[in-house]
Parts: structure tokens; sequence; C-alpha cells
């Protein structure tokens, strides 16, 4: 039995957040060893703050489209899905960019960042299969 897109996507998006989480996780991993982590760049409480939020926005909106493409399959949802893929490919690209550029560099991170853009890739991908699908079912009818 093949899997739908809507399950693909769902896949996806949970393997991407697994992604994120260890990413995350990998550059806190020197604390438990009593090495430094390198210093945030924030100089205040108020751009930690933002930053928290931010964060968790970048957590939340996956969580939000796998609840979301189980309930709902109309083309205006699709359409900003699609979007919604695009932005992270392009976010995940940046930030695979600095993590290249900023020291410290960490070829650890970096690999994983590569997967991370990969995985967006595919998920741009399917996402795109998903609208067009919906397109072209529309026309046949």
């Amino acid at each position: 039995m093949l899997i739908k897109e809507q399950e693909k996507i769902i896949i996806l998006w949970i393997v991407f957040l697994l992604g994120l989480l260890f990413h995350t996780q990998l550059g806190l991993m020197p604390l438990f060893h009593g090495l430094n982590v390198a210093d945030s760049q924030a100089q205040n409480i108020g751009e930690i703050t933002l930053i928290m939020w931010l964060m968790l926005g970048f957590f939340v909106l996956p969580m939000a489209a796998i609840i979301v493409t189980i309930f709902n399959d109309s083309k205006r949802y699709r359409s900003i899905h699609f979007g919604l893929t695009i932005f992270y490919t392009v976010l995940n690209f940046f930030h695979l960019i600095a993590d290249s550029i900023v020291p410290p560099i960490a070829l650890y991170q970096i690999a994983l960042m590569v997967i991370l853009f990969i995985i967006g890739l595919l998920l741009n991908f399917v996402s795109f299969g998903w609208l067009k699908q919906r397109q072209l079912n529309k026309v046949s009818i």
C-alpha cells in the first residue's frame, strides 16, 4: 500500500522536528562534559526573550502544520502549507550558511544542517505534489 501525500508530509515534518531538536541538543552537549558553550550574541534580557519566542514559533509552526494537515485537505491550506515549507527551506539554507561561517564552526552541526536542508527540500517536493494533485483532481471532475 502506498503512503498518501498527507502521511508523507506528516512523517517528514516529524523527522524534521526531531532533527531540529537534535541540532539544539548537539549545541548543548559540551555542557555535559564541563566545556564552555558559545556565548549568546544577545545583549540584554529583552533580546534573549525575543530569541526564545522566535525559537518557540519555529518549533510550533511545524507542529501546527502536522495537526492541520491531518484534518484539512483544502486547496487554500495546501497552498499555505507549500509556502510554509518554502519558508522553512529558505531559513534552513541561511542557518546552514551561518553555521558554516560563524565561529566556532562545528562540522557535525553543519552535517546535521545539510541533512535538515535535504529533508526540507523533500518536504517541498512532496508538498508541491500534494498541491498539484488537488488541482489536477479539480480539473478532471
